[in-house]
């Protein structure tokens, strides 16, 4: 009897503890929105953990130099250049110096702009830039304020404003070569921030890619597999945990933002997106296809079917990106060559 008085107690003691749990986390997110910021950024998870950012060779990335600039003081922010695959040899014991020269050789560039968590050393985002390299494009990645080496605040504000700086940096030594921007998940919402603000200013960029993207955070969190679950159990949820994520100034409107934008789009998503749920993407596209900023240019949206397992982030093993890519683009390695 004593025993199963101890079990109750215990048991007791636990149902407590989660129903004390239950309501003290969702005010804690109330009361605090810089706590729902850190969730939507997840830039304090550094995955792989112990990469050394300033040797990105030895993720592979042979032909890689590693710089680090400053968009406002107080921030630094750590960036990757990776040359196209043709110049690898040449590239070999080169300096920042003659990698920022090679930025002007007849080859497009990629700014990549990667999602929330991790690095721009992460797995899945160093197998895109060798993809892209070998397809003849210069790629040049960072990581915002506040990520893997980068320093700063986090913010939507300051994300922005550090792919402004570094695509600015970009034009001022690649010439008349294409630069193209491509932003995944979260990064779409920094792609779509920085390519309206080109296209106000007029000097849009040549293509904009949009791989996973959705139609604004909180439409987002709101399909999250995590907040769909919620939803069903948590009365009040949007005022506890989405409401927070506008008092923090995070927005992400890709759905607003492709209102004002005026170059080529190319939208890629798999059905199998556990993350970003496939129907975001395509209603983004169906917006962005519709707007009359888009009247005069490209907008095409690439479904990857659920059977080839992509899911989030793996769009870069498809065969047929590169075909996709250069019909989209329009002009192959070859001809930038000739």
């Amino acid at each position: 009897l004593y025993r199963r008085y101890g079990l109750w107690f215990r048991l007791r003691k636990l149902i407590l503890w989660l129903l004390g749990m239950y309501i003290a986390i969702p005010f804690l997110v109330k009361l605090c929105p810089a706590i729902q910021a850190k969730l939507v950024f997840l830039n304090f998870v550094r995955v792989p953990y112990f990469i050394d950012l300033k040797r990105p060779q030895d993720q592979g990335l042979n032909h890689t130099c590693n710089y680090y600039l400053q968009p406002e003081e107080d921030v630094t922010i750590g960036v990757w250049h990776t040359v196209p695959a043709a110049l690898w040899k040449n590239a070999r014991g080169k300096d920042q110096l003659w990698f920022e020269e090679a930025l002007g050789s007849s080859h497009p560039v990629i700014l990549y702009l990667h999602g929330n968590a991790g690095t721009r050393g992460g797995d899945h985002r160093v197998e895109l830039y060798k993809v892209l390299s070998s397809l003849g494009y210069h790629v040049v990645t960072f990581d915002y304020r506040g990520w893997g080496d980068s320093i700063g605040s986090p913010s939507e504000r300051g994300m922005t404003y550090d792919a402004l700086h570094v695509f600015d940096w970009i034009k001022a030594r690649s010439g008349d070569n294409p630069v193209y921007i491509w932003g995944h998940s979260l990064g779409t919402g920094v792609a779509t921030n920085l390519v309206r603000r080109l296209c106000e200013r007029e000097t849009p960029p040549d293509a904009l890619i949009l791989e996973s993207p959705f139609t604004n955070i909180r439409e987002e969190a709101r399909s999250h597999p995590f907040s769909v679950a919620s939803t069903q159990y948590f009365p009040g949820f949007d005022w506890f945990f989405l409401d927070p994520i506008t008092t923090s100034g995070i927005k992400f409107a890709n759905d607003e933002n492709v209102k004002y934008i005026s170059c080529s789009l190319l939208i890629l998503h798999a059905e199998d997106d556990p993350v970003v749920p496939f129907h975001l993407g395509k209603k983004l596209y169906n917006i962005a296809a519709t707007s009359r900023s888009f009247r005069d240019y490209k907008v095409q949206f690439v479904p990857f079917h659920r059977d080839l397992g992509y899911r989030h982030k793996y769009i870069y093993r498809s065969p047929e990106l590169p075909r996709i890519l250069r019909e989209f683009l329009g002009k192959s390695e070859h001809e930038h060559h000739h």
